[in-house]
């Protein structure tokens, strides 16, 4: 059932146009700091569209599933909903093409230094799902996951986050000296050591961090290369990854240590091309 108004057609192309734009809406207020209700906006639509609440509320959550599985963040209140007709991918496609990511903040280098991440368990690994074709291919298209990936800005002002985090870890463990230590190899080295951050534990022992930070969900997957992985695997004893997630927004973190394969599901995502 794509629709809870069991007595009315599937929702047009011009009513998804609207509430796929009402959603992308309320977090382009959120960013600019304005207040917006959600029964206001979801009145509105009732007034364009002849829907009721309850299947605009619905529709709202389709969306939030879709955004979901391409790592999008989602609107708090609108839990996703995976039950949803295949033409909210077509509109959502047609708003992204015009309206790329959402919660990307203006100026990242004044996001990371001041906010402290909250620190949580990480999630628990799940069965494996295959989705629908048209959606592998949604997701193929929009994968904000391979866009975190590329962006240089986002990574580095998570890796700002952490070691600004780590500092204050060993500051409040009554470590001032190892809190001194603490280098953010991958801005003073650059890239290539299989970590971003060198730490400590309260002991003094190594803590090799690799950062992975992302604008969406917890569960957004992320890419591990293939130096990174070779170092979790040859430093067991000192390797951690930290996954920041909801970055632009509230950002929170989790730490996973090796073996990787018993925390993520690893697959091989790219592939080198030669002639010999």
């Amino acid at each position: 059932m794509s629709d809870i108004d069991t007595n009315r057609p599937d929702w047009t192309d011009a009513e998804l146009d609207l509430i796929v734009a009402d959603y992308f809406a309320m977090p382009a207020l959120e960013q600019a700091g304005q207040p917006y209700v959600k029964a206001r906006h979801r009145a509105q639509l009732i007034e364009k569209t002849g829907r009721s609440d309850g299947s605009i509320e619905f529709k709202h959550m389709n969306i939030s599933a879709v955004l979901a599985e391409i790592g999008e963040p989602i609107i708090r209140g609108y839990r996703p909903m995976a039950n949803y007709q295949g033409a909210i991918l077509d509109a959502i496609e047609r708003r992204l093409v015009v309206q790329p990511p959402l919660w990307v903040p203006a100026a990242l280098d004044q996001v990371a230094a001041p906010v402290t991440p909250f620190l949580e368990a990480a999630p628990l690994l799940q069965p494996p799902r295959e989705r629908p074709a048209i959606l592998e291919r949604f997701v193929r298209k929009f994968d904000a996951g391979a866009r975190d990936f590329r962006n240089r800005e986002l990574g580095k002002a998570g890796e700002e986050m952490v070691f600004h985090f780590e500092r204050q870890r060993l500051l409040d463990e009554d470590r001032p000296d190892l809190a001194r230590k603490v280098r953010w190899v991958a801005e003073e080295d650059g890239d290539g050591a299989g970590h971003d951050i060198l730490s400590f534990d309260r002991e003094g022992g190594e803590r090799l961090v690799e950062v992975k930070t992302k604008r969406g969900n917890q569960t957004t997957p992320f890419f591990l290369t293939r130096n990174e992985h070779a170092l979790s695997e040859e430093r067991t004893d000192a390797f951690k990854l930290m996954r920041l997630y909801a970055f632009a927004r509230e950002p929170r973190m989790f730490e996973l240590t090796p073996p990787l394969g018993e925390a993520v599901r690893l697959s091989t995502h790219t592939y080198q091309a030669r002639f010999s």
